[in-house]
């Protein structure tokens, strides 16, 4: 019997091994699969991990708000502690809930054969497998961004990534896969995907064809496939390329806009985690706040100071306007993907054109004087620098630190003083794959990656 899941997941502790639900039907249409796949607590609310969020240098805590985080796997995850896990991290939601996602993709993909397809709901058949293999695809990627070692070419087959999960049958216990086979099934879905979904979802909760190339863009930009990474965000703004002008947003006290953005293109968000969502928690380093021009409308839109202390501005620019913090797909990710992607091809010229075509979007009308680069080298720094700006607590500067850190010259540490005591991170340190729960290692069998 194939699992239908119409309620949240209950508490389990080897969720890989595990339903999420014992209350079970069997799914016999498509508007079974359907209302499945549009359960946006599942897919797109508090669903995609955050610990290497907090893990990154955009987050800055202050030493009384740190003793006062109740997980200890935020405090955990802000220092990179040897030892993640304990009594009270039996539920680790940057786990759990993508494994949910695909828990519920593969149970739709494996009903779909048994209930087939006529003339008359071919179209229906072909998206409802298309958002199946999507999600399956955007949970897959999210784990390995977490729990695998940052992605190297010369050695990915023999490096463990994580358990793809295939089929809903519980009662197979995948090891960890290769990062390549990783990789390739997480490509090889999306690209399944693309032709089955449509140009424009009716929700922004929901895939479509831009989200599917606007995804493909990130994976291969987070691989070092430049040339991919640029075909695939090519053909997201061929279909979709629509910016949100900020001089045009209502602001809320916790996002840019009252209402999804115009330039949202798949929407969800990350695990709500008080460190990133709590407004007297979520600092911002000052020095990184201080990029920001004044004419720069995200130095308003994206930060509040309260308290009166500027030293310590708050992040209040999400994309989600229900208070948590986004991690879809937006077309200004794009931008940045096309930008950073034909700097790095040497045509500096059309790379600087695509930046200056999202910044004018950002500026005060009639401020923004359009950026210029002399060289190649300048121009990268130029698109990094705005990348780290724009995608501000987006889920995506974990894994910019993990592909830059490849390259040559850039290695990036991140340091701390926590209650006076030091810690670091150093480029390419094996902290930048965060264990497995224990209670995976010890039920399910899986390798676990070293501290």
């Amino acid at each position: 019997m194939i699992a239908y899941i119409l309620t949240g997941c209950k508490k389990q502790d080897d969720f890989l091994n595990t339903k999420p639900n014992q209350a079970l039907e069997t799914p016999t249409t498509l508007a079974d699969l359907s209302n499945l796949l549009n359960n946006e607590n599942v897919f797109n609310r508090n669903c995609d991990p955050a610990i290497s969020e907090i893990a990154s240098d955009d987050v800055y805590i202050q030493d009384s708000a740190f003793g006062s985080l109740s997980l200890s796997i935020e405090r955990n995850a802000y220092v990179w502690a040897k030892n993640m896990y304990d009594a009270t991290s039996t539920q680790v939601a940057d786990w759990n809930n993508p494994y949910k996602m695909v828990y519920y993709a593969n149970t739709v993909l494996d009903a779909l054969p048994g209930i087939g397809t006529t003339v008359g709901n071919q179209d229906q058949y072909n998206q409802i497998k298309g958002a199946a293999l999507f999600y399956r695809s955007f949970a897959f990627y999210n784990l390995v961004q977490t729990f695998a070692m940052p992605y190297d070419a010369t050695n990915s087959g023999n490096q463990p990534g994580i358990p793809l999960r295939l089929t809903s049958d519980i009662n197979l216990r995948p090891q960890r896969a290769s990062e390549a086979d990783c990789y390739n099934q997480i490509i090889s879905d999306l690209k399944e995907a693309i032709n089955l979904l449509p140009v424009i979802p009716v929700y922004k909760t929901q895939p479509s064809q831009p989200a599917a190339n606007a995804f493909l863009a990130r994976v291969y930009l987070a691989i070092g496939n430049y040339p991919s990474a640029l075909q695939y965000a090519n053909a997201c703004l061929d279909k979709f390329n629509t910016l949100s002008d900020y001089n045009a947003l209502t602001s809320t006290p916790t996002s840019v806009s009252n209402n999804f953005i115009s330039e949202d293109i798949y929407h969800s968000t990350m695990v709500n985690y008080s460190t990133i969502t709590n407004r007297r928690y979520a600092y911002i380093d000052s020095a990184l706040y201080s990029f920001y021009s004044s004419n720069d409308l995200r130095k308003t839109k994206f930060f509040t100071i309260l308290d009166g202390l500027p030293q310590y501005p708050r992040f209040v620019g999400s994309y989600d306007f229900k208070t948590n913090k986004y991690s879809g797909l937006a077309v200004d990710e794009v931008y940045l993907i096309k930008a950073e992607c034909l700097v790095r091809s040497g045509d500096i010229s059309n790379g600087m054109t695509a930046l200056n075509t999202l910044l004018i979007k950002r500026w005060k009308t009639g401020t923004f004087v359009p950026l210029t680069a002399s060289s190649q080298s300048d121009a990268l720094k130029l698109v990094l620098l705005e990348r780290r700006k724009e995608l501000l607590w987006r889920g995506i500067r974990w894994t910019d630190l993990r592909r830059l850190n490849k390259e040559s010259g850039s290695g990036i540490s991140i340091n701390r003083l926590v209650n006076g005591t030091s810690y670091s991170l150093a480029p390419n340190d094996v902290k930048y794959a965060f264990p497995i729960p224990d209670i995976e290692i010890q039920l399910g069998g899986l390798t676990q990656n070293p501290r």
